[in-house]
């Protein structure tokens, strides 16, 4: 988009847009995102940028109106394969926050100088800018949704210092954070029943119920469960993060974005986190926004497989239709492999048992390195043993061409199996397995395509 085209649709308030581009107002030094409410500003004061962090970086400070912080992250960073969009990926991950620029380099396989070279040069920010911003968007939730002590939250959202910390905070949101606690809703001080109130915002319609049943069809118990009838169901699950260990809860009915015109350009799914550790938010929002596809671009999905004559009716059965991920791409491998009764026995026998179980859930999936351990033979043995040695790489960061081939590598795993953990663990957009009419035409929404025919039972 050119800045013309990207002004029309901040003028016409285009919520498709959101979290694609940020502007910002040079006579107020407030950036927004492009569906904000407020008057539209002149033409002659805006200026436009990629990224939350790099409109902090040049000086603006995020408006209270809009929250332009929570927005659906870019659809282009689930869509590339290159340095910058794995690097965002794993920034989304938190990797900077728990191993630095150096740790992020590494797992790109390229120098921390190369790395902000490329990121500076494309996004107008930095690795170590754009972890901050992140961080500041956590600690805003936790100080606006919890009664955490501030001094808590400012290591637990990944500050160095609490100095660091309120700096931050102040220049990000113009407000201390006793003040954004303040003006927070009276709705604190229930967390340590329901876990952490998040909404995880989408843009575009959502198929919640199509993606719920193939959660609930997926469920192992002991580790998730489905809940409720349809169309108000919640999926709950235990999650393994780097600091200790979640459940969470995510409900089935959307909230929507009501516009003037009355459309619904987005919203968002309601979601509970309880947390050992808190330094854990970011991460665990991450892996759900992968598993429920909430980085998405239905527009451009829907525009391209809608104009195929065999797709055409099922998007507009199902407009929104999401390609799921994963909340853990290691477990999702394993059972991609052995299926959903194999991986519950996995589960009841080698499973680490919560120190506190959340009802049904009981356990965490187990571990490569202890599948790798006590079954070591076979092709489920080779697949836990590359996973835990690092051979096989499936971090949001893997370079997905070469986590295909060393999966290939190994004996026993066929190439479908492989399609189904490169669309549903590394989270590719564009797979096409072997076996089904797979057009290039439908590229590069060859997973989403395929998700269409599954969903209304064109194929198994």
């Amino acid at each position: 988009m050119d800045e013309d085209t990207r002004y029309e649709a901040v003028r016409s308030r285009d919520a498709r847009f959101d979290g694609e581009f940020f502007f910002a107002v040079e006579t107020t030094g407030i950036y927004c995102r492009p569906s904000c409410p407020a008057v539209t500003p002149n033409r002659r004061n805006v200026r436009f940028f990629t990224t939350a962090a790099a409109a902090q970086g040049s000086g603006f400070r995020a408006c209270r109106r809009c929250r332009p912080d929570a927005v659906p992250g870019s659809a282009e960073w689930n869509v590339r394969a290159d340095v910058v969009g794995r690097a965002m990926r794993l920034i989304g991950d938190g990797v900077v926050d728990r191993e630095g620029v150096a740790g992020l380099a590494a797992r790109l396989g390229y120098s921390a100088r190369q790395v902000q070279r490329q990121l500076t040069a494309e996004l107008g920010a930095g690795p170590v800018a754009l972890a901050r911003a992140q961080r500041a968007h956590t600690a805003r939730v936790l100080v606006q949704t919890t009664d955490l002590p501030i001094t808590e939250i400012a290591f637990a959202s990944g500050f160095a210092s609490v100095r660091q910390f309120n700096d931050t905070i102040r220049e990000v949101y113009a407000a201390t954070p006793s003040e954004l606690r303040a003006a927070a809703p009276q709705h604190r001080g229930r967390q340590q029943a329901v876990g952490i109130p998040l909404r995880l915002a989408h843009r575009g319609p959502y198929q919640a119920a199509a993606v719920f049943d193939l959660l609930a069809a997926e469920a192992v118990p002991g580790v998730e469960e489905v809940q409720g009838t349809r169309g108000r169901r919640t999926y709950r699950r235990t999650l393994r993060l780097p600091h200790g260990t979640g459940v969470v809860a995510v409900d089935e009915r959307p909230g929507l974005v009501r516009t003037v015109s009355g459309a619904h350009p987005g919203g968002w799914l309601e979601a509970r986190l309880q947390l050992a550790d808190p330094r854990d938010l970011t991460t665990a929002v991450g892996r759900l926004r992968r598993l429920f596809d909430l980085d998405a671009d239905p527009y451009a999905v829907d525009e391209r497989l809608g104009a195929d004559a065999r797709l055409a009716p099922l998007v507009a059965a199902r407009p929104g239709l999401r390609s799921p991920g994963a909340a853990d791409a290691e477990e999702l491998a394993v059972r991609a492999l052995v299926g959903r009764r194999e991986a519950e026995r996995l589960v009841r026998r080698y499973g680490k048992a919560l120190d506190s179980p959340a009802g049904s859930l009981t356990h965490l999936f187990p571990e490569p390195a202890v599948l790798a351990e006590a079954e070591p033979h076979g092709t489920l043995g080779a697949l836990a043993a590359a996973l835990a040695d690092g051979a096989v790489r499936l971090d949001p960061g893997a370079d997905r061409d070469d986590a295909e081939a060393a999966l290939l590598a190994l004996p026993g795993l066929d190439a479908a199996t492989v399609a189904v953990i490169r669309t549903r663990a590394l989270g590719d957009p564009d797979v096409a397995p072997p076996g089904p009419d797979v057009p290039d035409s439908w590229r590069p929404w060859r997973s989403y395509a395929l998700r269409h025919l599954r969903t209304a039972g064109e194929l198994d």
